[in-house]
Order: structure tokens, then sequence, then C-alpha cells
């Protein structure tokens, strides 16, 4: 009998009581079982879990929807239980049910993708890329329809084998935008003429790094497609983190430390020094590998001593970056945050932390009023908090940058300038609870996506205009 014909052949166990952890236990053995999933959804009610009870209550229609459907059928409805937890934020429960939804429908691909980002997240690369490989190697595209009336069907170029994609989920709306995800390293030439129809393609694979070795074939997709292209992978590549001193250069007020990346490791730490004092770098610097952002694998060096070790144990390719004390007068490190939308700026948000590696999650904003208090007024009125003349220098980056979708982390120096720290097509963001201590960050998340919404309906604007032509 087939693992999933065993599934649908166990009865119901005899539950002690509805509490949630004995359900949880009777669901772990018995997953498809119509009646547990009822029982849960009334435990999560009495216990006023709101996300539970609503993937429960997502899963119970989908079974109802599904009626006679088969067992591997049905697990669907497990893949929109563990989706839903997905979305709530609550990655554990989300990971259970896409391997419940796995063990009885193995080849369901969008399955495998989700896990893996998941588990990318939560400590498991390992495990994330074989779920990632399964998962491409059985789709490399997956459509995600409008939830209401479509107005527009956008195809996503992204990569399956690695992260780097540009963040979607505050700037797309599920509402009215049909969402066409193709992996396009997986995919073939000729499964490029086998697309669903769609109206505008975002380039998505937004790191330079990870882009370089698709270059040609996302290039000749772009340029064969016949549709706007958001984020030209043209514009994403000169977006390199040791291109950036060049392309941001004589903007006034502002300051780009210089950076290398090593291709080959050098023969020996004079050989290194070398390399660094023909690139004009001395002082501290800061080692990180390619592709990484949001400091993973950053470290800060003052010395040779602790630099070449640590280089050996990095490998290359890798960038070398000078480091600027960023410390304001007060004492503190600040980073702040502004997105580009079609060229134009967007603040985002403002982290003040103890640390020159500033995280917004270990700044203490939290725990330190006066700090929200001060990213308020930045959110509020960016020329005010940056001042006139570094506000007119992100707006010269906006431009210069020429991405249609984009950001920047950056600091002012005490004297005034505008420090860039990176600045690419990769910056996150993400909405807050609504009734959460950092809520005041959505109206300006909004912003954002409405800016993204208009440049769509704009693109498809251009596109109906040369059709009619």
């Amino acid at each position: 009998m087939s693992q999933s014909a065993e599934s649908q052949a166990r009865p119901a166990l005899d539950v002690p009581h509805d509490s949630i952890e004995h359900l949880s236990q009777a669901l772990d053995a018995a997953p498809l079982d119509i009646g547990l999933h009822g029982k849960m959804l009334e435990a999560m009610r009495t216990a006023g879990d709101e996300a539970g009870f609503a993937a429960h209550q997502i899963a119970l229609a989908a079974f109802a929807a599904f009626g006679t459907a088969t067992p591997r059928e049905r697990a669907l409805a497990l893949y929109n239980l563990a989706t839903v937890y997905s979305l709530k934020g609550r990655p554990q429960e989300a990971i259970r049910w896409y391997r419940h939804t796995l063990t009885e429908f193995p080849q369901l691909a969008i399955a495998h993708q989700n896990l893996a980002v998941l588990l990318a997240d939560h400590g498991d690369p390992e495990l994330a890329e074989r779920h990632r490989e399964r998962a491409y190697t059985l789709q490399r595209v997956f459509v995600e329809p409008a939830i209401g009336t479509e107005q527009r069907r956008l195809l996503i170029l992204s990569t399956g084998k690695s992260t780097g994609n540009v963040p979607l989920d505050a700037l797309l709306t599920y509402a009215t935008t049909t969402r066409i995800k193709y992996a396009i390293d997986y995919a073939s030439q000729a499964e490029d003429e086998q697309l669903p129809p769609y109206d505008l393609v975002l380039n998505a694979i937004g790191d330079p790094d990870i882009a370089q070795p698709l270059a040609e074939r996302i290039a000749q997709f772009t340029h064969r497609c016949g549709r706007p292209v958001l984020n030209s992978p043209e514009a994403v590549a000169r977006t390199h983190r040791h291109r950036m001193p060049a392309r941001l250069a004589r903007i006034d007020h502002t300051l780009v430390p210089r950076c290398i990346r090593l291709e080959t490791m050098p023969a020996s730490p004079d050989d290194l020094t070398a390399q660094l004092a023909e690139a004009k770098l001395d002082g501290a610097l800061l080692l990180r590998p390619i592709a990484s952002h949001g400091g993973d694998n950053l470290a800060l060096h003052t010395s040779m001593e602790t630099l070449w070790p640590a280089l050996g144990e990095l490998g290359v390719p890798c960038y070398l970056t000078a480091y600027h004390d960023f410390r304001s007068l007060d004492g503190h490190f600040r980073k702040y945050r502004i997105i580009y939308v079609d060229r134009e700026p967007y603040p985002y948000h403002l982290a003040i932390s103890p640390n020159w590696m500033v995280h917004y999650f270990s700044a203490g904003m939290l725990d330190t009023p006066w700090k929200l208090d001060e990213e308020r007024r930045f959110l509020a009125d960016p020329r005010a908090a940056l001042g006139a003349r570094a506000m007119d220098a992100i707006i010269e980056i906006g431009y210069r940058l020429d991405l249609d979708y984009g950001g920047i982390d950056f600091t002012l120096t005490p004297d005034g300038q505008v420090l860039v720290f990176e600045a690419n097509a990769t910056m996150l963001v993400h909405r807050e609870k609504r009734d959460g201590p950092l809520a005041h960050k959505n109206p300006y998340i909004e912003h954002i996506a409405e800016a993204f919404e208009r440049m769509q309906r704009e693109g498809q604007t251009v596109m109906r205009n040369r059709n009619d032509a």
C-alpha cells in the first residue's frame, strides 16, 4: 500500500481531550483526518489563536472543495494550511505542515520550494538545498493567480539555485496581480516559448554576483520577450559592490568607500598587502563573501594578522571594503534605508545601534523610545532629518543607480556627508504587525507599494500604446 493510501486508511485516533497539544499529536499521525482538523479549528478558536484558526479554516474549506478527490489531491489542503502559517509568521508550524504535504504528495514542487525557503531561513541550508533542487527539477513555472479581478500578469524572472532575488511580498498585491514565477536558471530556451501569457517582466535576480553567471541567458530572454522589463539585467550588473565608487563618483557630499573584489587567492600576506596598496586600501577593512547581505559572514579587520587567516578560511571570490568609523557625535551608529521606485526615493527605516554592525532587530529600537521617535521624524520628513544637501545627494544616487526598484543603506558622517554602505536591487521591505510596536512604519511601506503599482500600470500603458501603434 502506498504512503498516501496508508494515511487515508488510518482510523482517526481516540484523542483523550481536545487540547491543542493532543490534537497536534493526533494530526501528525493522521494529517488528512478532516474530523481532527475540525476539532483543531474549535480548539484554536477557544485559545484565541487567530493564525491557527485561519490556517485550519482554510484547510477545511479546501477539503470541502476537493470532495471525493484522491488523498494526493486532498494533500493540497495541507499545503494551504502550511502556507497560511508561513504568511502569518509561524515558520515552525509551516515547516511541519509542508512536510506532511510532501509525505502525501511528494511531487508537489511548490511545497518543496516554500519549504526550502523556510529551512534556509531557519538554520538547515543543506536540507533547504535538497528541497530547492527537487522543486525546480519538477517545475520551473509557478503561477499564483490574482484572488480578485486580474489587472495584470507579471512574469517574475528568478533563480531557483540561490537567493539574491528582489523581495516581492510587500510590493505586489495578490488582489489584482497574477504572479508567474520563472526559475530561468533551470529552464531551457525552448521553455521560454511555452510560458503563459504575461504583460510585464520583473527581473527579480537582483544580486549582480548571482546574476553574473546567468547574464547571457537573462539578456537573451529580456531582449526577445517583447514586453517592458523592470530592472533590466544591464542595470543590475552595474551594482556590484566594487563598481559603486565609480558609479557614484563626483556626487556632491557623498562618500563611497573604496572596494575591491578578489577573484584569486593572494600568494602570501605580502602579495595581499601589495594588492591593497595598489587599490589605495589602508587601515581597517571589511571582509565579506560575494552574494551576501544582512551582514552574513561580514567581519571587520584592523590588521593583517587577523585578515590573512580569515581570508584563507572564507576563500575567494570575496570583497574587501575600506571601513569608515561612522559613529555619530552621541556615540551611536545609525543606518538609514531608502527605497527607490522608478528612481524616486522613499524612506523605509532608521536603525540606531551601539555597534558598528547595525541590524534593526539587534539595535534595541523597541527598548529605547527616543530611537523610535527619531525614526518617526526621518520617515515623516527625510529632508528635514538628513538636511537638504544629503537629501539632494540621495536623489542623485537614485538616478545614477537607474533601477526601477532598488535601495540604499547609508549614514551621515559628522560633517553631513552621505556615507554609502550598499546600493542595489535586493533591499528588503516588509510590513509590520498592524497592532505591533513598529506599526508606524506601515504607512511608508504602503507608499513604496503604491509607487510600485503605479510603475507597473505605466509599463502596461507603454505596452498598450506600442501594440496600438
